[in-house]
């Protein structure tokens, strides 16, 4: 009986613990989307305004890659997203993907190669903050990416820049959008914005 016992926890240790080991830590899967948008960012070939639209198609498809883009939507509309269909949840995280390229592409475009340190993870179940500074101008920017375990796979859903959260700021902004226009108005002001932007009248 002992023998039978010992040799079940052995094949179980061989099958199971790789199953476990081989979720990535959230910084090991972190780090290859950050290069790759770096990498995009300092690409010569990519830059100015002839290679916009390039540029853009290729940083935003490398974002997706570790960016959770539903569940960010999810949090910043909160108890709305419970009160909506599924097809207004895909038109809104459609219309904050584009409103996320606009302002926040448009600056990371000013990217010049400043060094991104990675410093800590913290990790609870499946939530996890990972900690980064980027240097701008000999100044240490931290920077925390609050992600989300998705299968195997962690997922950013939110960023905080010097206390500053992306989620909880578009969340403040759209409260009273929401209380006083419900969720069709606040469509309205996203896709103007949107519109703004395509014709260079928005400003970041």
């Amino acid at each position: 009986m002992k023998i039978r016992t010992v040799v079940l926890l052995f094949l179980l240790s061989v099958f199971v613990c790789p199953v476990v080991d081989a979720v990535e830590s959230p910084t090991a899967q972190l780090k290859p989307t950050l290069k790759s948008l770096t990498d995009l960012l300092a690409d010569e070939r990519l830059k100015g305004d002839a290679h916009r639209d390039e540029r853009r198609a290729k940083i935003m498809k490398a974002i997706k890659v570790g960016f959770d883009f539903e569940e960010m939507s999810k949090r910043i509309l909160g108890r709305t997203w419970q009160e909506i269909s599924t097809e207004e949840r895909e038109y809104f995280t459609h219309q904050m993907i584009k409103l996320l390229e606009n302002i926040y592409v448009g600056k990371l475009e000013s990217y010049s190669g400043q060094q991104i340190d990675f410093l800590e993870e913290r990790v609870k179940d499946k939530r996890a903050q990972v900690t980064t500074t980027i240097d701008n101008e000999g100044v240490k920017v931290p920077v925390h990416y609050i992600l989300n375990l998705d299968d195997s796979r962690w997922m950013v859903y939110d960023i905080n820049i010097e206390g500053v959260s992306l989620v909880g700021n578009y969340r403040e902004q759209f409260k009273s959008i929401l209380r006083t226009d419900k969720f069709s108005g606040l469509i309205k002001v996203i896709e103007e914005k949107n519109r703004s932007f395509e014709k260079g009248q928005a400003s970041l």
